[in-house]
């Protein structure tokens, strides 16, 4: 069952999905992300200024990165985001313009219907017929940036008023992925069905898992296609590591204020499978320099966080070699330069029964969250 909109008045239009060619077991298209960064080199520059206003106070507790571009607003496109609202009253109801996208909803903790969005400016029901007194709202983005940003406008309660949001989780956990990490086809029934909106679950990720059976509150910098120095296809333009000082990833001129959210406690990498799927790998050299820059620039905006870098399932053969050994070359050389808090771990989990295009099913998630919580647990203590 998806829910629709109940309301709307003429605002501004949606994005039409970006890089949604995604094909293959490279992990996705080659969806260019708007412009490419004016700077593609050394990832650890100095940080730009964020370039909008902040973030209107909606009464929300914004999950996943964000900015203020739209007026009285907040911005948001990252794969997972969203916010959590909590009121006193027997139903709530928010207005968003934008894209057309698809979230998931969870009232008092329970899950509800997929909520399908329309592009431009809508009211969109979240619960109603309630009993009377307190609740809270979660509200997730299932499907990735490509699909289009989208701005929350504001939250009504239905006889009631909203009160303050929980307060942030004591854990905080970012993952920089690719469509694996999206959720890419894991509602897929198989490998011969290919990308739409219809199969896309980040709630049900091995990192939306993870962070759940940790109670941490997660942030996901992930798009499918891209990699560390390739993009799939051999696509050279805007990897993820130029994408990933974004607040909304299409726009190069849209950057995340850091001060906006806590340092995570956890840094997950999960890339590489797409610069290796496909011909035009990069050389060792090439891949271990990326990388290794991509690091620098992971720890010198989060100086405490453990780091953990990993890459999988969907490689195999020589470029899963290729690939893990270009990981464990730069986190080594990070580690012989006295970065004590940065891992890199092998994944074992593999994928027999894949969803869309080869790439990892419900159940391949469930099992890479179980083992990479399990290196968590080792590494932390948590």
């Amino acid at each position: 069952m998806i829910l629709l909109a109940v309301g709307c008045s003429e605002g501004s239009s949606g994005s039409n999905p970006e890089g949604t060619n995604t094909g293959g077991q490279g992990g996705g298209g080659s969806g260019q992300g708007g412009d490419p960064s004016p700077s593609s080199g050394g990832m650890a520059a100095e940080l730009s200024p964020p370039d909008c206003p902040p973030t209107a106070d909606l009464g929300v507790r914004i999950i996943g990165r964000h900015d203020g571009c739209t007026a009285g607003a907040f911005r948001q496109a990252w794969s997972g985001t969203g916010f959590v609202a909590r009121c006193n009253g027997t139903g709530l109801s928010f207005t968003q313009s934008g894209a057309s996208v698809q979230y998931t909803v969870l009232v008092d903790g329970e899950l509800e219907p997929n909520l399908a969005t329309q592009s431009g400016e809508h009211t969109y029901v979240i619960a109603t017929d309630l009993e009377p007194g307190e609740h809270t709202a979660e509200i997730y983005r299932r499907g990735e940036a490509s699909f289009g940003a989208t701005s929350l406008l504001a939250v009504e309660v239905e006889d009631g008023e909203l009160l303050d949001p929980p307060p942030r989780a004591d854990r905080t956990i970012e993952v920089f992925g690719d469509s694996i990490t999206c959720g890419y086809g894991n509602e897929g029934d198989s490998a011969s069905c290919s990308f739409s909106a219809d199969t896309e679950n980040h709630y049900l990720t091995y990192a939306a898992i993870m962070a759940r059976s940790f109670d941490a509150e997660l942030s996901t910098v992930a798009w499918s296609g891209k990699g560390v120095v390739v993009n799939y296809g051999g696509d050279m333009s805007t990897t993820l590591p130029e994408m990933m000082e974004r607040a909304v990833p299409s726009s190069n001129t849209s950057v995340w204020d850091y001060s906006a959210a806590p340092e995570p406690d956890v840094v997950i990498i999960n890339l590489g499978t797409n610069d290796f799927s496909t011909d035009n790998d990069p050389s060792d050299e090439d891949f271990v320099a990326g990388y290794g820059s991509l690091l620098e620039s992971i720890r010198s905006r989060y100086p405490s966080a453990f780091i953990l870098c990993t890459v999988g399932p969907l490689l195999s053969g020589t470029d899963l070699a290729k690939a893990r050994d270009g990981i464990e070359a730069a986190v080594s050389q990070r580690q012989d330069a006295g970065d004590d808090a940065i891992s890199a771990y092998s994944m074992l989990t593999g994928n027999p029964s894949p969803g869309c295009d080869w790439h990892p099913s419900l159940a391949t998630h469930a099992a890479m969250a179980e083992e990479l919580a399990g290196v968590i647990e080792e590494e932390l203590g948590w």
